[in-house]
């Protein structure tokens, strides 16, 4: 018996429920990497930076959601917030905050290869090989969150005001 619902719109399946091992591995390498990047130094910010950055990238609601209360959590502002997207047009940014997020749009889009040498070789000017290396695992593992919450529709959910 399938699944599926009838009609043009199906349900989607949530991939972390449907395959809760393999999403729990995913989770652990999250937590590997929050240590990591704990451990290099790299603060909680701009790992919250990076996960927004790459989440933008990808077009990921849910995580767009979920990071920005993060932020937010740790002290992060409204204003570096909305224009994030635009942050190289900013003075708000740090050199290591620049760095790391050149490193994250590198990591999510690495089919130009250019770019790629050039945001490496630019974040290796500022930051310390464990940060390089803790930032990009940041991205990496921000992509991965983001498919699974593309591909599984996970809903946004409006807040209540008061």
């Amino acid at each position: 018996m399938s699944n599926r619902t009838t009609g043009s719109a199906q349900r989607r399946i949530f991939l972390d429920k449907q395959s809760p091992k393999a999403f729990h591995a995913l989770a652990q390498t999250a937590e590997a990497v929050r240590a990591v990047a704990a451990e290099a130094e790299l603060d909680r910010t701009t790992v919250e930076l990076i996960n927004l950055r790459v989440s933008q990238m990808n077009g990921c609601a849910y995580c767009l959601d979920r990071h920005t209360k993060a932020a937010l959590r740790e002290g992060e502002s409204t204003q570096r917030l909305g224009v994030l997207a635009a942050w190289r047009d900013t003075d708000l940014f740090t050199r290591s905050e620049r760095a790391a997020l050149t490193l994250a749009e590198a990591t999510t889009d690495p089919t130009n290869a250019g770019a790629q040498a050039s945001a490496y070789e630019a974040a290796r000017q500022v930051l310390t090989d464990d940060q390089v290396s803790a930032a990009i695992w940041v991205a990496i593992t921000m992509n991965a969150f983001n498919r699974v919450s593309i591909m599984s529709k996970h809903p946004v959910t409006a807040l209540r005001e008061a």
